[in-house]
Parts: C-alpha cells; structure tokens; sequence
C-alpha cells in the first residue's frame, strides 16, 4: 500500500477535532482494491474525535475504491465526489459520513478558497 494513504490514516485523530466540529457520527468501511487484494480501514468518527482500524465491522457505510484513485485522493490529485459521480468508485449507506469524511483529503494544488479570492476582488476595488 502506498506511503501516502498510511500517512493519511495515520493522520487522521491529530486532525479530527478541527475538521469534525458538527454532530456527525458514524462507521464507515473502506476497501482499497489492488488487483486481487482487498485492503481494509474502518473509520469510527464522532464529534471532535476519529478512530482507524485495518479491520472489517459493522459499518453505517461503506466506501469502495481502487488503491490507485485513493492515493490520488489522498495527495489532492484527485476528488471523491467526482470520483463517486464518474463512476469510479462507489458508496453506500449513509452518504452524510462520506461528505464529511471527503473534508480530510486535501484540495488540489493551486486551488484556493473562493472566499479569499472575493476578499481580495473587494480590497482592490476600494
């Protein structure tokens, strides 16, 4: 598996409490496939907190994709709803944790909030 998909699980409790902020809780089961093989994350979120395990459980949803596309993902060369929407993953249950588990990856290279980018349309027209 790739370095940048362990780190990004790794990651995830230390970065939890600024990104899980609303009531949002739940399992959710992700299968990395790579050729014949399966790999297994299964991802505990709740207020504030995250938990990662590499096993399978009950799980309010569950997350299919390739090991390729989750490393794209994890590194901002990728997004997960384009991915789902293009058919090259797919998702079920409970799309509340998916949409809110997406906030983790990072954004593309180069892109920028649009907020700051009317903040600074706004100065220069004063």
């Amino acid at each position: 598996m790739g370095e940048a998909i362990e780190r990004f699980f790794e990651a995830l409790p230390a970065r939890a409490p600024e990104i899980l902020r609303g009531l949002v809780s739940g399992t959710l089961q992700i299968e990395l496939v790579d050729g014949d093989r399966t790999k297994h994350w299964l991802v505990r979120m709740r207020p504030g907190a995250i938990e990662v395990s590499r096993q399978r459980g009950p799980a309010d949803a569950i997350w299919y994709s390739s090991e390729d596309l989750f490393e794209r993902l994890v590194t901002g060369r990728a997004q997960g709803v384009a991915a789902v929407l293009r058919n090259e993953s797919t998702f079920s249950g409970n799309v509340v944790l998916f949409l809110v588990f997406r906030r983790f990856f990072p954004t593309p290279p180069g892109t920028r909030d649009p907020r700051d980018v009317a903040r600074e349309q706004a100065g220069r027209r004063k």
